[in-house]
């Protein structure tokens, strides 16, 4: 007779997945029915955001989330096999309020705790996808700015940081303590990050929709929607962006997280297998 104890005990993951070569998967339709998703197309937003991670940590996704179909009573249904990792890039990208969703964020990070001190979970991936996001528009901002006739991008760009630090950049790195040689991105957190991915996007914008060929214009318009999200931050975390905290460097995290798909991908090794 089962103790009431052992009838409680819930199965965990591995239970539900299944070995090809060695390497564990999960269906995806099954998984995100788990972290409560309707349908695999409602579940398409975090299972892509995680592909994207993957992909700028130069980890290969086709080995990671591969793309089939299979029969299920009867029906041909599209599906992925997920990896470990995969599943655990997922859970870190769903819906956090989801209370399931915050279990499998607790259980990937005891999966991972040998080097889970080092990292936070997903705010670290949301680091890495919005750092990722401002490379690339950076680059759009560059060539929106140049149709202004702006050719002194290092003034254009300095005046964007003077409205949203109030200071040159050069400063904002001595007040959070990063080496003057370093890329003040790869050390923003969360919110410093995506505050300067609005200054940088909002300014695009505002630059496509004018009628002005003048680089001085330009460099004041990326001024003054600098200091209007100064203000924002401010105004919602009680602190101007040049006080928010650094943390960890961005290419330390992107290797942990490559350490972490190492142990949760680890190969099952089987009787008389070296």
């Amino acid at each position: 007779m089962k103790s009431p104890s052992s009838s409680k005990r819930k199965p965990s993951l591995d239970e539900f997945g299944f070995e090809e070569n060695g390497i564990m998967y999960w269906w995806a339709s099954w998984y995100g029915d788990v972290l409560g998703y309707a349908s695999l197309d409602t579940f398409q937003k975090p299972i892509q955001k995680a592909m994207q991670a993957c992909a700028t940590l130069h980890i290969d996704t086709s080995e990671n989330f591969i793309e089939t179909y299979r029969t299920e009573d009867g029906k041909t249904i599209r599906d992925y096999k997920l990896t470990r990792f995969a599943c655990y890039l997922i859970a870190m990208n769903a819906d956090g309020r989801k209370p399931v969703v915050a279990r499998a964020q607790v259980y990937f990070a005891e999966q991972v705790e040998k080097i889970n001190h080092l990292l936070d979970g997903s705010k670290d991936i949301e680091r890495i996808l919005i750092r990722e996001e401002i490379k690339e528009g950076n680059l759009a901002l560059t060539s929106a700015a140049a149709k202004t006739g702006v050719k002194d991008f290092r003034m254009f760009m300095t005046e964007g940081y003077l409205g949203f630090y109030n200071k040159p950049i050069r400063e904002v790195k001595v007040e959070k303590g990063v080496d003057e040689d370093e890329n003040l991105y790869e050390y923003m957190g969360r919110t410093e990050l995506a505050a300067n991915l609005f200054r940088i996007t909002m300014t695009e914008e505002k630059l496509k929709k004018s009628d002005s060929d003048s680089p001085f214009e330009a460099a004041a318009i990326h001024r003054k929607i600098g200091e209007g999200i100064r203000d924002m931050v401010k105004e919602n975390t009680g602190k101007f962006p040049e006080e928010l905290p650094v943390e960890r460097k961005l290419n330390e995290v992107a290797s942990d997280l490559r350490k972490a798909k190492k142990i949760l991908n680890e190969k099952i090794e089987k009787p008389g297998e070296k």
